[in-house]
């Protein structure tokens, strides 16, 4: 299996580490700037994973911190990678920059979970649809920056069919299926690939209908993202129109987790979701 590493996760880990050892230290941020020579809004961007640390300030800090031999060494490591440019950083200006986070996570993702009320998830559209979305926005992209953006989405969904590719359940909503996202043609060719990527073995998609009436989920859309190592907990991923939130504290990722699990058991079986999808899409003809 191939060893992904993302840049976004390492700096999440650093990030992690290093908050809980200055913790353990007993030191405020202001008493860690002083000693490596920054500010302490530095500390706090580090400790946030906003930025990645040069590795003399990660050396300072550990210095600070009392840790040495191995543990240092694996610390160093992890800082070295987390200053690496992911390969989202080609396409700088066709995403906006609190998105190439996500993208940085998606890279390591090991699972994720969804439910979307309005449209198609990214990993799950094709180019037709896609465009449409983009141009329907209230900002219309140039030719050249829509096909840089549908760029970047087609090469996130190469981890679908990639040999470490993670296991995705998404739930949608009913309405997604019935808005046409530009034209019947469009919404056709995009429902047949839904019916057809919901064979892969990871892969699990369900059909929130209007049958099921009033649910817990209508606050709107979100997603959970796990990953292979247990040093990289659960994150709850939530946007607004210009930008994203990042839930990671165990309360609301238990939140979200009970909350996505209603809504699958609430939603079609993978088979009558299928047998929907393929109604819907040959009913646009």
């Amino acid at each position: 299996m191939p060893n992904r590493s993302s840049p976004t996760v390492r700096r999440r880990r650093l990030a992690g580490e290093l908050r809980s050892l200055r913790k353990e230290s007993g030191k405020t941020r202001e008493q860690v700037a002083a000693f490596v020579g920054c500010s302490p809004v530095t500390i706090t961007r580090i400790e946030s994973a906003q930025t990645a640390p040069r590795l003399a300030d990660t050396a300072r800090m550990l210095e600070l911190y009392g840790v040495t031999g191995a543990r240092r060494e694996v610390l160093m490591t992890l800082c070295g990678q987390a200053r690496r440019r992911g390969w989202w950083h080609q396409y700088s200006g066709a995403i906006p920059e609190w998105f190439e986070v996500y993208v940085g996570l998606e890279e390591e993702v090991s699972e994720i979970r969804t439910y979307q009320p309005e449209l198609v998830h990214g990993l799950l559209q094709t180019d037709g649809y896609m465009r449409a979305v983009m141009l329907a926005d209230v900002n219309v992209p140039s030719d050249d920056e829509l096909d840089r953006r549908v760029a970047v989405r087609m090469k996130r969904q190469e981890r679908l069919t990639g040999d470490d590719a993670p296991k995705v359940g998404v739930v949608l909503n009913e309405a997604v299926l019935r808005r046409e996202v530009g034209g019947r043609a469009t919404m056709r060719e995009q429902l047949r690939y839904l019916a057809e990527i919901s064979r892969l073995n990871k892969v699990l998609l369900q059909v929130l209908t209007y049958a099921a009436g009033a649910h817990p989920g209508m606050d709107g859309p979100f997603e959970i993202l796990s990953f292979p190592e247990a040093a990289d907990p659960d994150v709850v991923y939530v946007q607004y129109r210009r930008g994203s939130i990042y839930m990671e504290q165990q309360p609301d990722v238990g939140a979200y987790a009970e909350l996505f699990d209603h809504l699958r058991a609430r939603a079609l079986g993978p088979d009558e979701s299928r047998a929907l999808i393929a109604r819907v899409a040959d009913g646009m003809t």
